[in-house]
Parts: structure tokens; sequence; C-alpha cells
């Protein structure tokens, strides 16, 4: 069991049986009074927000989970489908749960899958990952003063601010944390 200084970003634990991520944890000391911990807390499973308030002795237990590799696959209108890397086994996770992650998934994409109770409940992408530009504006000539960015479209559909050089056919690399261009590759 964690303790309220135990509780901290990242942390997963497990609230009426479902596992959440602790996506910010604020301690407050009040006066006389003990110390309070506010969090806000995100389902793994359906993704809904909950803000928790811990005190004093409140205890929040650990979420028993496990990290396997997969490979993306394919996605239809309402699934992603996976194929475990050990097993060979094939899955799907329902693209509400995956969020935004899909934006930035192509074909044969190595992920780690999380399991909580031996069932897939997210995915984690690579931080860093390559995309092809597929559709880029000309840079406009003496557009360039200071750091002067245009819309380009990368291999997956999404469209990503990128530099003025960048051109149609370029490999360019994108943080899939915050969706932003990172380097040329």
């Amino acid at each position: 069991m964690y303790g309220i200084s135990e509780i901290k970003l990242g942390k997963l634990i497990q609230v009426n049986g479902e596992p959440y991520a602790v996506i910010r944890a604020d301690h407050h000391k009040m006066g006389r009074g003990g110390a309070v911990l506010k969090t806000k807390l995100r389902n793994l499973i359906n993704g809904n927000v909950l803000e928790k308030t811990y005190q004093g002795n409140d205890k929040a237990e650990p979420a028993i989970t496990e990290k396997r590799k997969a490979s993306y696959l394919y996605r239809d209108e309402a699934n992603a489908y996976f194929m475990d890397s050990e097993s060979f086994e094939q899955f799907d996770l329902p693209l509400e749960q995956i969020g935004d992650k899909i934006k930035f998934m192509k074909d044969n994409t190595d992920v780690d899958v999380l399991h909580f109770k031996n069932n897939p409940v997210s995915i984690d992408l690579p931080i860093k990952m390559t995309f092809k530009v597929t559709t880029a504006p000309p840079g406009v000539r003496g557009n360039s003063a200071g750091n002067v960015s245009k819309v380009v479209i990368i291999e997956t559909g999404q469209e990503i601010s990128a530099p003025m050089f960048i051109e149609e056919g370029d490999l360019i690399k994108i943080n899939t944390d915050t969706g932003e261009y990172v380097e040329r590759a």
C-alpha cells in the first residue's frame, strides 16, 4: 500500500478495482491540520479523469501491471489490432482507450502494452518516431524572419507544425508525447 507521500506523478494505483495513472499530485499543508494530497487520476481502461483527495493516513493500493512488447498491425473504425511479440497472439484495443496515440501509429510499430489483470489496457509509444512527410506547402521566400513554421502532413495523416525548410518526402522525427517536430531524420 502507498502512503500519501508515495503517491506521485506517474504512479499507477488502483481505485475501485480499476487501474489509474496519477497525472497530478499536489501536497497541501493547512495550519494546524494534517497534510492533504489532492490528485488527478486518469483511468487506464476508459480514459476518464477522477479527482481524489487523500488525508493523513489514507492509503492507495498499487495497480499490479505488466508491460509486454507488441507490434501494431492495423485498425478499423472502432479498434486497433496488435500482436504480442512473445506469444504471437493477436488482440485488440478500442480506439478511445488508445486516445491520441493512434495519430502516430503506423503499421508494424513496436509498442509497450500495459496489462492489468492479464488484460491489455493501454499502450506506450517510443518517445521519438520517424515519419515521412507526405504533403508540405512550399516555403515562401522572404518569410523567414524569426522562428517560422508551416503545417505539414505526415504518413499517418496527422498535421504537424514543422520548420520552413521541410519538404515533401523528407523524414522527420516527432515527439509522440507532445506531437511536436524534433529534428530531421
